[in-house]
């Protein structure tokens, strides 16, 4: 834990109701910036749900209504390591490092979650923290929130693997005038570009949220993270090797429960009941 962190219970916060994992960022001193270990925690968090079956889906949020994350918390910063005398501050290959340990374990972590994950985008959400929410598997916005690339107004290189998730949303031309220009993008002009599936009322975010995600933990959990995997490496793979990925995916989802159980309800012409496995 870096210096000048404590409560990281309290600055993140979770908890599981109706089968949803709720994951709040709640670090109202710092505008919900987020720290190393907050980071760290959250990352956690994500991957410790995989191959659990009290949760079947997952929201990211932020308490409050001004801010959903203005990215990372700079006031915060590791100690060096110990150096020689007469050695730079920053060593060739300490920012790369940092990176690696950082932010690219968050992300990887959310895109790689065997759970759908919703985003509910209170507020403003910048840099790494709009990064945050992109990652998510669908992103619900409150209509007073907005994104921003903001790393262009810093003199910045996008990190939190902005470039490889802006593009597959909005194509590359229109990441490179996002990230080149670092513009406010409200919220329903995030709902015309791609960036966000719906847009509802400040006072509607949590009950919209709520029953989106619900739906899904109520759904077939094991088809819903064969088809997650699929699309998420869909861009990536060449076109035979997607078909070898959807044979396994079928093979894989023909032996659960649930897929036996969608078949029968649909011969029996019933509403089928999903138990996750």
């Amino acid at each position: 834990m870096t210096a000048g962190e404590a409560g990281l219970e309290e600055l993140i916060r979770f908890e599981i109701r109706n089968q949803v994992a709720w994951i709040t960022i709640d670090n109202p001193e710092k505008g919900n910036a987020i720290s190393p270990g907050m980071r760290d925690r959250m990352a956690s968090l994500v991957n410790g749900l995989n191959g659990r079956f009290e949760a079947r889906a997952v929201v990211i949020t932020a308490a409050g209504r001004k801010l959903f994350c203005p990215g990372a918390d700079i006031s915060l910063r590791r100690e060096p390591a110990p150096r020689p005398d007469g050695a730079p501050e920053s060593a060739v290959g300490e920012s790369r490092r940092m990176m690696l340990d950082g932010q690219l374990k968050l992300m990887p972590a959310i895109l790689d979650c065997e759970l759908p994950v919703i985003a509910a985008v209170n507020g403003t959400a910048a840099g790494v923290g709009a990064h945050l929410a992109l990652c998510c598997d669908l992103v619900v916005m409150a209509d007073h929130a907005k994104f921003i690339e903001v790393f262009a107004r810093r003199g910045l290189v996008p990190d939190g693997l902005g470039a490889w998730i802006l593009p597959r949303l909005v194509g590359l031309q229109k990441a490179r005038e996002l990230m080149f220009f670092a513009e406010d993008i409200p919220a329903e002009e995030a709902l015309r570009i791609g960036l966000c599936n719906r847009v509802v009322p400040g006072d509607d975010l949590v009950a919209a949220t709520t029953e989106w995600a619900e739906r899904l933990a109520a759904g077939p959990t094991r088809s819903l993270m064969l088809t997650k995997w699929l699309v998420n490496r869909s861009l990536d793979v060449d076109r035979r090797t997607l078909e070898d990925n959807e044979a396994w995916a079928v093979e894989l989802n023909s032996h659960t429960l649930d897929s036996r159980e969608g078949l029968a309800s649909f011969r029996e012409r019933r509403d089928p009941i999903w138990r996750g496995f």
